[in-house]
C-alpha cells in the first residue's frame, strides 16, 4: 500500500467516534460512507494501528490514509480557495467567477471546501457546507458552516434577513442615483436597494454605472432580474440582456463584496470584504473597496 494522506487531530472538546470525525479530513474521501468503506478495506491507520468504526479519538492522534495497489486511484479535486475568515464554527471564502457552488459536477466549491478549511474540533463537526448560493458567473464572498449547529443557526440568520450582503455591479444605461426595486421574481415579493456610486459615458453602451446593491430578499437571480426589469441589465449578463448590448468574453460584472452579521456563537460582529475584481477597475479607474 502507498501512503495517500496524513491528518493530525487537534485537541477536541470531548471524544468523538472516528467515523464521525473523519468526514471531510481527507481530500479523497469526502463522505461518511467513504470513510466506512476505507476502514473496511483496512486503508486507514490511527497511530500506526488499524482504524475501526468503534474507535474514539480525543486529540493528538496521527491518522494515515493509504491507497491499495489493487484499487483504483482516488479522484482528487485540487481547488485552491482564498479563506478570508475561519473559526471552529464557520468560514467565509472567496468564490471565483465561473465555478458552481454545489451540484452534480465534480468541480464545485462544496467539493473543494474540506481541503481548504481546518477540521472543526467541535463534537458536531461535519463536512463544511455552503450556507447560501452565488450564481456560476458571480464572484465574491460565500458563507460556510463547519458544524451541524452552525449550519442550522446561520440558516436561521438568512431566513430572518439579519445577514447583510452587499454586491457591486456594473450596469448599462442611465439610472437614478438611488432607490428600491420591488419587481416580483418568480411571482414572489422581492426587494433590492441600489445606489449608483459612479457613472461614465460609453460609446458602445451609452452609460456604464458602478452600482452598490443590497438585496432584502433572496430570490434566484434576484439582482440580475431586478436590474434587467429597470432597463439597466448587468454588463456581461448572457441571460438577462438587451438586444445589441451584450458583452461577450468578459464574464458577468457582479461581485459579492461584503458580508456582515453577528456571529451566532461568539456574538461578535463579523464584517468581511473582498476587493473588486480587476475587470471592474479597467472601467472605473482608481477604484478601491474602502472608498466605496
Amino acid at each position: 500500500m502507498q501512503l495517500s494522506e496524513t491528518h493530525i487531530v487537534q485537541k477536541l472538546e470531548e471524544p468523538i467516534r472516528f467515523q464521525e470525525y473523519a468526514v471531510g479530513i481527507f481530500n479523497a474521501i469526502p463522505t461518511k460512507s467513504g470513510i466506512k468503506k476505507a476502514i473496511k478495506k483496512e486503508l486507514i491507520f490511527i497511530d500506526e494501528r488499524l482504524a475501526s468504526t468503534a474507535k474514539y479519538i480525543s486529540g493528538g492522534e496521527k491518522i494515515d490514509l493509504f491507497e491499495s495497489e489493487k484499487s483504483s486511484t482516488f479522484e482528487r479535486l485540487k481547488l485552491d480557495l482564498e479563506v478570508l475568515f475561519e473559526d471552529e464554527y464557520l468560514a467565509i471564502i472567496y468564490k471565483p467567477a465561473g465555478i458552481l457552488v454545489s451540484g452534480n459536477k465534480f468541480v464545485t466549491i462544496a467539493n473543494g471546501l474540506s481541503q481548504n478549511l481546518k477540521k472543526s474540533t467541535k463534537p458536531d463537526a461535519v463536512k463544511p457546507q455552503p450556507i447560501h448560493r452565488l450564481d456560476y458567473p458571480t464572484s465574491g464572498l460565500l458563507l460556510v458552516g463547519k458544524t451541524s449547529m452552525a449550519i442550522t443557526k446561520l440558516g436561521v440568520l438568512f431566513e430572518n434577513k439579519t445577514i447583510q450582503k452587499t454586491y457591486l455591479a456594473i450596469t448599462i444605461g442611465k439610472m437614478e442615483n438611488k432607490g428600491e426595486i420591488d419587481f416580483p421574481v418568480d411571482e414572489k415579493k422581492s426587494l433590492t436597494e441600489f445606489e449608483v456610486l459612479r457613472s461614465v459615458v460609453s460609446k458602445r453602451f451609452l452609460y456604464l454605472n458602478l452600482v452598490k446593491l443590497q438585496p432584502k430578499t433572496g430570490r434566484k437571480h434576484q439582482l440580475r432580474n431586478h436590474l434587467y426589469a429597470t432597463g439597466n441589465p448587468i454588463l456581461g449578463d448572457k441571460k438577462y440582456f438587451k438586444e445589441g448590448f451584450l458583452l461577450n468574453g468578459k464574464g458577468l460584472y457582479l461581485h459579492a463584496a461584503t458580508l456582515e452579521f453577528i456571529h451566532p456563537f461568539t456574538l461578535e460582529k463579523i464584517s468581511v470584504s473582498k476587493e473588486i475584481p480587476k475587470k471592474f477597475t479597467k472601467i472605473f479607474q482608481n477604484l478601491f473597496l474602502k472608498n466605496i
